[in-house]
Order: structure tokens, then sequence, then C-alpha cells
């Protein structure tokens, strides 16, 4: 049906015709009046053509398939069309190839005028012997704009039909699962890729809350498909293995340059105690009893990491290293939230804190920290027992290799993703100036207020995503 040429195009000159040889049939009782001379004409042709265009516009005409103004074509008729050329795999480019071959032979202005002005003439010739007045013939057209008016469709519509019958044969996009890891810049980094990648690609998303370890495995075994945020050299062992084996991709890098620290102090300790400058320190006796705590048996309490991130292994070795195994009372808080509250809580009293942390760490973005100085990082000291510092953070952006044929729009984003240090603090100081804020609404925050995420994805899903932010409450 999306097919036919300009053989059909004349239907609406069939329409005119009748309709006007009708009103002329009609009028050969009428009593006599005066005929219509050219100026009378001329000026009903004009009016004609006026009005037509108020219904159908030039611009309307030109874009429709000439099957839609026959009256037996309807939009389902279309829409059925465009379905059918669709579930065969009918790409977007032929079907617009297709309606641009309809269209290009369509029904034009000058063609209703045309027509309007053949019939008239050939009703008037069929009427010879009768008289038609300037009334007769102008109801007549009218009769004819009208009857093609209510049986056509408007561009809008048209496109709206072929928009929707597109889309219906477009192939549903699977869902991307992301690495939901239990901490703050981690999630924050999700919510806005998330945002991106269903608003402006139009894939559907989904989490897997958890610690490094379990969520790692999850992104190997491909449960999950994108992780923000791999941390090196913590994950080095495994995610070397990973690579190898061809389970996982790096496809960018996120936090660049951001720094931890398995012994770190508050600026204000540092200050009131200059001896204390290196982990081995701890052992002193004066340090044993400054972090000491009731119930930490006389150890210098120490604060690790979360035990389901693979900084708190880390931790352990290196307080094995330095030979504190015997002097430090190891707490393994469950959760970030826990280790923060322990910091703060310490800070804000002034009191002797001693513990991990990294750059980005909610505490550490706003207070005075210091870490102890250990030995400059090496590969093959952290191939064998950590006794060195860390090397500055590597965190990279990493997929699950199925992802790559999957998604390859979504693993451009990623491969332009600049979420850095800077762009963070940001974000952690609007969430800090509103309590309770979730991770969501600091994304729509950081999209509303930054341009900078534009330079990840391109200009469509840009403006889809504007499009989507506008909408927003």
């Amino acid at each position: 049906m999306l097919g036919r040429k300009s053989t059909k195009k004349y239907a609406i000159v069939g329409a005119l015709l009748t309709i006007l040889a009708l009103a002329a049939m009609a009028c050969s009782s009428s009593p006599a009046v005066p005929a219509v001379d050219e100026a009378q004409l001329s000026q009903i042709v004009s009016n004609a053509v006026a009005k037509s265009q108020q219904q159908i516009t030039a611009a309307e005409i030109q874009t429709m398939i000439d099957a839609a103004a026959s009256e037996s074509v309807t939009a389902a008729d279309i829409k059925a069309a465009v379905g059918a050329a669709t579930s065969d795999a009918v790409t977007a480019a032929d079907i617009k190839a297709a309606v641009g071959a309809a269209t290009s032979d369509a029904v034009t202005a000058a063609d209703v005028q045309s027509a309007i002005d053949q019939a008239v003439k050939e009703a008037q010739a069929s009427t010879a012997s009768k008289s038609l007045t300037a009334a007769d013939i102008k109801s007549a057209v009218d009769a004819a704009v009208l009857q093609f008016a209510s049986n056509s469709l408007t561009a809008d519509e048209i496109q709206a039909i072929l928009d929707e019958a597109l889309a219906a044969g477009q192939p549903t996009k699977s869902t991307i699962v992301f690495s939901d890891l239990n901490w703050t810049s981690a999630q924050v980094q999700n919510r806005i890729a998330q945002y991106i990648v269903e608003k402006g690609y139009g894939y559907p998303t989904d989490t897997i809350f958890g610690g490094t370890l379990p969520n790692f495995q999850g992104l190997q075994q491909g449960d999950i498909d994108v992780a923000l945020e791999i941390w090196l050299p913590n994950q080095s062992i495994g995610w070397e293995k990973a690579v190898e084996l061809g389970e996982v991709v790096s496809v960018g890098t996120s936090l660049v340059g951001d720094w931890q620290s398995t012994f770190v102090i508050p600026q204000y300790l540092a200050d009131e105690y200059p001896d204390l400058k290196t982990p081995q320190d701890l052992a002193k006796p004066e340090f044993q009893e400054l972090f000491s705590a009731d119930d930490s048996r006389g150890k210098a309490r120490y604060i690790a990491c979360v035990p389901s991130w693979s900084c708190n292994g880390v931790n352990l070795a290196q307080i094995d290293t330095y030979g504190l195994t015997d002097f430090l009372d190891v707490i393994s808080p469950g959760s970030q939230d826990l280790m923060f509250a322990e910091l703060n809580s310490a800070y804000d009293k002034k009191e002797p804190w001693l513990g991990y942390m990294w750059g980005t760490g909610d505490p550490a973005l706003k207070l005075d920290l210091v870490r102890l100085e250990e030995p400059e990082y090496t590969k093959e000291c952290w191939d064998t027992d950590k006794g060195c510092a860390f090397a500055e953070s590597l965190v990279l952006v990493a997929v699950n290799q199925s992802l790559l044929p999957r998604a390859p729009d979504v693993i451009a984003m990623l491969q332009n993703w600049e979420f850095t240090i800077t762009i963070y603090k940001g974000i952690f100081q609007w969430m800090d100036a509103n309590p309770g804020s979730e991770p969501s609404e600091a994304a729509i925050w950081f999209l509303n207020n930054n341009n900078v995420w534009e330079d990840w994805v391109t200009t469509d899903a840009a403006a889809a995503v504007k499009a989507a932010l506008a909408n927003e409450s």
C-alpha cells in the first residue's frame, strides 16, 4: 500500500468532478438565475483553493503517503502496512525512502487547483443549456474539499503512525545492570549513568547492591554488566586474572588520582604528637595508650575498612607486615556509614582516631586528615607483603565482555566518562548541605547544574536527557 505512485493521486480530481456534476444536475430544475461570469468563476476557484489550504496545507499534502488521500485508506491501514514492513526487518531508513518515493509525485496545491478548474469547466459543458450560480459551484467545491479533508490524514498524523509502527518493530533493548557498590561515590556515579542510559539511550537499567568482592564476581559471571569503580591496586590480582580469561574489559577511568591509606589520623593529632610519623610508631607505649579504649584490652583501637571491601585484606596484610598485630585492636565496621560515624564523632570531640580512609570518602572531603609515612609503592612490594604505601589509585570503568556487542552506544559513552574528583567534591558538598539526600537526587542535581556530561554522550542522547530533566518535579 505504501508503494503506490501518482496513479492514485487524482482520486481528489474524481471526487471533485463527481460532486460538481451532481451539483450541476441538481440545479437543472432551479429557476433561471444569472450565469457565472469569468470574474466570479475565478473568485470561486480562488476561494476554494484558499479553503482547501486551510484544512489541508501544501506541506501536509506533500508529506502524505498518496494512499492516505483515498477514502478507502485509513490510519489503521497505514499502521498495519508499516507494521508488516517492520516485522520483515525493514529499517527506519527503508520506510523513510518508501515514504519519500510515494510522496515525490504526491498531490500538490497546484493539483487541487487544476482539478477544480477542470471540474468547473466540465460541469459547465455538461449543463450548457442550464445556468449555474456562483452559490451552486461554491457549494460543490466546498463539499469536495470537506470530503477530502474528512477522509485524509495530516502530516503529523502520518508521522505519528510511522513513528509508532517503527518503534514497535524495533528489537527490545536488554536491561543493563550496574554494580551498586556500598559506598557513596559509586552509587552517585551509577545514578548519573543510569539516568543517561535510560533517558538518553533507551535501555532499562538495574543494580545489584554489594561489596567489592561479591560484585566483582558478579561482573566476571555476567550477572553485572557495568562497574564504575574497580579500584587498583586493591583488586589487581583478581582483575588481571579476569582480563586474561576474557571475562571483563576496561573501557575507561574515573576518580583519577584518588588516594587511600591504611594508617590515617586527624591533623589535630599530628600537630599534638609530632613524633607519630610512621605505622611502626604505633607500637610505642605512649601511642598504645593514646589510642586505647575501654574495650580494646590495652591495645590501640584501629578502624579497618568494611570486611566485604578488598581494602580490608590490604589493611590486615600491612598490619602484619609492619609487626603491629599484637598492638592494634582491629575493628571492621559493617558498613561505610558506621566507618564514617566513628571518624566524624571522634573529630567533632577532638578525640584520638586511627584507621583506614580514602580521598573521596565523605569525611576526607571535609575533614583535615593526615596519612602516616610508609615506603613508596612498588609493584614487587605490593605483590608480596604489601609493606609499602598504596599506589595512587587507578579506578577503572569496567564491563562484562557480553555488553560490548549488546550496547555499543553505551560503551562509547563509558569510554568518554570523565567523572573526576573535582566533580565528585561538588556533588558531595551539595549532599552535605542537603542532609538525607539520596544518590538519585544528587544525580539529578548534577545533570541539571553541570554540562560536562554532555561531552560524554551523543547530541541526540543529550537532547533526550535534557527533555527528561525538564519533566522532573
